[in-house]
């Protein structure tokens, strides 16, 4: 079956934006609520296990609920971010979600304070629940009075939150202009992207400058946007909560130790130089003497390939069903539910994304294909998040969503698959010695680029609160260019706006680290299965299936893996540095070759 580009259906979370069943979910979970909050009395320290039970499965349906309506208000803005109707939604649920926090915030703020005696008692009759209260429990040196806590559920609804959506609606409103074959073209972001990673050299600066000017022009206000942003994360979390740093908030709550993360980062830091080798080979490859930061995706061979969006989709399909049947079925899942919106168009969110809502549902995937290579992976890519939902979809609402790091594992491995079934099949060796490259691409645009923006954050944060102004955060963002390109890649002076065209450190401060987290896990792991074969399987799929139903370090520890270690973080570099030294040993083509003005 050939599957054809379409809008997704929300229709498994309710019918319409007018549906009476939308309105009825509203009344549903204020009943709910009321309900809840008479539990308040039975909350002392020697409750029944019976009824500490239940009061948890009573919370766990009232957040399946609130996830669908959450859910629907999302992805319809995803899918048209300009409709006021889906905006005025987004509000609503926003406010309406919070309120309903405040009310049932007793029960987790008793929870925190409970002594461990009794807290172990009634985890360890919990089951599936007993990493989500472990979990709650570790924010408990955090946590702050109730009338506290309500305030700043209050106060996100019309700050933060608001600032984020609007942020959104300014951003995904812009509308580029690129000449393409003569002929001007208005273009949104993604299709803008394209020629980005094209054949053409000056159409790569082109396309690069644009989309750093129509940025700039915001650039003020979208840098005041950040910089409130960033007051607002450290006055609630270092100020109020008494955190250590701006990113051991992330931490926490991806429950990694910092001592885990400062490693990581360090590493990407120490393996820079590998990146950096990796570029001066690509400048030889398409005949030019030193990249340009416009030329970091160019493909090394000229090649218009292209696949079509059915085609493209048995590829992935078949890839994820010969590793395992029950991945191909999860994956097809996705398509035959009508869970996927792959178009391109106007008003429509840029990017891609999976969004897994509550275990028993499908999970939606957002792309914007356009049929290159990438477009391909990146397929692949949100359909391992998907099928990595499915796989976890036995355990609750609490623990079905694995945590941010090994979020990526499934998705990235899936993206592995796939190069290795399209370079199997590939007879043509330049567009093979092309794919070779481009896995070399991908692992810098997922480990080395989003470990500096983590390290642009960390110094961006302590920036802001030491009245640093737009200007001087644009130039901090290009020595970290500077520092992770060295002199293998000149640097135009527009790049200093690519910070605040990067919505993650407006949604999701330090989120980023989890992308290079992922992408050298999973060469970890992709590197025991091709030499295990069938015997990694099982051990992977236990990775999966957990979910967030344990701690990172514990699903981990128990397939080996140390992620304090700086040895584990450097054998997922080597694996890079092995594939580098293999492309040094591939004679340099005299073939086309890119001819470009310096300055442009």
């Amino acid at each position: 079956m050939l599957f054809t580009q379409s809008t997704w259906s929300l229709i498994d979370l309710f019918p319409d934006l007018d549906a009476p069943e939308l309105e009825a979910a509203f009344k549903t979970l204020e009943a709910r609520v009321a309900d809840f909050e008479k539990i308040r009395p039975q909350l002392k320290p020697d409750i029944a296990t019976s009824n500490f039970l239940e009061i948890v499965k009573d919370s766990e349906e009232s957040a399946h609920l609130a996830h669908k309506l959450h859910a629907f208000a999302g992805l319809s803005f995803t899918a048209d971010t300009q409709n006021q109707v889906i905006q005025t939604l987004m509000g609503r649920v926003q406010q309406f979600m919070a309120e309903l926090e405040n009310r049932t915030l007793f029960f987790s703020l008793w929870w925190k304070d409970l002594d461990e005696a009794n807290a172990k008692r009634l985890m360890d009759a919990s089951g599936d629940y007993h990493y989500y209260l472990e979990e709650m429990r570790h924010f408990k040196p955090h946590t702050l009075t109730e009338p506290e806590e309500k305030i700043v559920n209050l106060k996100n609804v019309t700050g933060v939150q608001a600032l984020v959506t609007l942020y959104d609606a300014i951003t995904n409103r812009y509308a580029f202009k690129l000449e393409v074959d003569g002929e001007t073209k208005e273009l949104t972001r993604g299709e803008l992207m394209v020629h980005v990673r094209g054949a053409d050299p000056e159409l790569r600066a082109k396309a690069y400058q644009e989309l750093y000017r129509v940025y700039s022009t915001d650039g003020a206000i979208l840098g005041q946007m950040y910089q409130t942003l960033v007051r607002d994360w450290r006055n609630e979390n270092l100020t109020l909560r008494k955190f250590a740093s701006p990113i051991a908030v992330r931490n926490l709550g991806n429950d990694i130790p910092d001592e885990a993360v400062d490693t990581l980062l360090k590493m990407c830091q120490k393996n820079a130089p590998i990146f950096q080798r990796y570029f001066r080979l690509k400048a030889k490859h398409i005949g030019m003497k030193r990249l340009r930061r416009y030329d970091v995706y160019a493909p090394v061979v000229k090649s218009d390939r292209t696949y079509k969006f059915g085609k493209a989709t048995e590829m992935v399909l078949d890839t994820f069903s010969a590793f395992h049947p029950d991945f191909g079925k999860h994956a097809r899942r996705v398509f035959a539910e009508n869970h996927l919106d792959s178009e391109v168009r106007k008003g429509k969110q840029s990017g891609a994304f999976c969004w897994g809502v509550v275990p028993e549902i499908t999970p939606w995937v957002k792309l914007n294909y356009q049929s290159r290579a990438d477009d391909v992976a990146t397929m692949a890519h949100e359909l391992g998040h998907a099928i990595h939902a499915m796989l976890a979809a036995h355990h609750s609402v609490f623990t079905f969503h694995s945590s941010l790091p090994l979020a990526e594992t499934a998705s990235t491995f899936g993206e592995m698959m796939l190069v290795d079934k399209l370079l199997a099949e590939e007879s043509d060796e330049s567009v093979r010695r092309d794919m070779l490259f481009r896995q070399v691409d991908d692992s810098y645009a997922t480990i080395l680029r989003q470990a500096y923006f983590a390290l642009f954050e960390r110094q961006a944060h302590e920036m802001v609160v030491n009245n640093a102004p737009v200007d001087e955060l644009t130039a901090a963002y290009m020595k970290h260019l500077s520092d992770q390109f060295g002199d293998a890649v000149e640097v135009s002076d527009e790049f200093k706006w690519e910070w605040i065209s990067i919505p993650h450190i407006y949604h999701t401060p330090f989120y980023v680290y989890a992308y290079a987290f992922g992408q050298l896990l999973v060469l970890s792991l992709y590197k025991q299965y091709k030499a295990e074969g069938e015997a990694f399987k099982p051990r992977y799929l236990k990775i999966l299936s957990a979910g967030g139903s344990q701690a990172p370090a514990k699903i981990l520890g128990d397939a080996g893996i140390d992620i304090r270690s700086e040895k584990f973080w450097q054998g997922g570099f080597d694996v890079i540095s092995a594939l580098v030294d293999e492309l040094e040993k591939l004679p340099v083509k005299a073939g086309w070759r890119h001819d470009v003005k310096r300055n442009a």
